[in-house]
């Protein structure tokens, strides 16, 4: 083992990616929110947010957050929400 390769004695630490995610919602004949579509991942905040903004006029409700996250391990981190307009129901923000 070359001396550039040789171990710490640490654990590798894992780089988290963002999850991205926009959510709308819609009213039905008795005034519940529903879900107007499957959470949608995005590619970025930037995505996230202009897409939110979009169909805000076309939903009763739409929700953008990201949050820290590593799907294959299970690990994620606090969700910040990026932009909220209309009703959106309170919620758990998906991953753990």
């Amino acid at each position: 083992m070359s001396r550039s390769q040789q171990s710490t004695g640490q654990a590798p630490i894992t780089k988290l990616t963002a999850l991205n995610v926009l959510f709308a919602f819609n009213r039905d004949e008795e005034g519940n929110l529903l879900p107007a579509f499957e959470a949608m991942q995005m590619p970025s905040t930037h995505a996230a947010v202009t897409r939110a903004k979009l169909i805000a006029q076309s939903h009763a409700g739409v929700i953008a957050w990201t949050r820290p996250a590593d799907p294959d391990l299970g690990i994620y981190g606090d969700a910040e929400v990026l932009f909220k307009a209309g009703e959106v129901p309170d919620m758990e923000y998906g991953g753990e």
